[in-house]
């Protein structure tokens, strides 16, 4: 098991406790997530998910998962272009606060990354989207997502990861100042944003994500930097 997999904070726990933890963030933060990341990034994640959707490439009739697809940002974009789009996500309250803001209706799944509830080789493509840093465990889920993708199939991740060195140390600043007092002063779950920043400044680096990405077992793994490298698209084929 990867030694991140099981860290929450400072301290070790079991994976039943990190998940029931992280369960309880994403229900606290739930009704103003989306309003959250548009403060937190300037409006920049709209434009990161952007690239990572134009990245993904399919045909009518593939079956995509979009995993920890929580309000549904994602799955609506690709739905937008033709897609057939399944969310699945453990936190029905990111869900539910999804279809309270937007018309398209999704077919939406309740389930963790790390037991995901198809069978092997089904699914032709899975997108992840700033989501694989809080499962219980990483390489569980990698794991896992190679199994129910089917041969060929592609597995696209858009994530936090390691900025260039020159913009580090402000990005660090203002990760550990200023997120924070925003979760406070705009969704009022202060220790919520706290939990989140610290599970990006504990999130791989992109050669050590692309290792990761290849000892789940998938192949022809690259990855792609956006805004510096404060976040970055991984793909990897089955």
């Amino acid at each position: 098991m990867n030694k991140l997999d099981n860290t929450f904070g400072q301290q070790t726990v079991s994976q039943n406790e990190r998940s029931k933890k992280i369960r309880r963030v994403f229900q606290l933060v739930a009704p103003r997530y989306d309003l959250m990341n548009d403060f937190m990034s300037f409006g920049t994640h709209r434009f990161w998910k952007r690239s990572f959707v134009n990245k993904i490439h399919f045909k009518p009739t593939d079956i995509i998962i979009d995993l920890a697809g929580g309000t549904g940002d994602i799955a609506r974009k690709l739905v937008a272009k033709g897609a057939n789009v399944i969310v699945v996500d453990p936190s029905i309250d990111m869900m539910q606060a999804g279809k309270k803001s937007h018309s398209i209706t999704l077919n939406n799944i309740a389930a963790l990354g790390e037991q995901l509830p198809f069978v092997d080789n089904s699914i032709d493509k899975l997108t992840i989207s700033f989501g694989i840093r809080n499962m219980t465990s990483m390489s569980e889920a990698l794991k896992e997502i190679h199994r129910v993708l089917k041969p060929e199939g592609q597995y696209y991740c858009l994530e936090f990861s390691r900025p260039m060195a020159l913009i580090r140390p402000f990005y660090n600043l203002y990760n550990q100042y200023i997120i924070p007092r925003l979760g406070a002063l705009v969704a009022g779950q202060p220790e919520a944003y706290q939990y989140l920043i610290e599970s990006i400044q504990r999130f791989p680096a992109q050669e050590e994500m692309q290792q990761l990405i290849e000892e789940a077992g998938f192949s022809k793994v690259s990855y792609y930097n956006l805004f510096f490298g404060i976040a970055c698209i991984h793909i990897g084929r089955k």
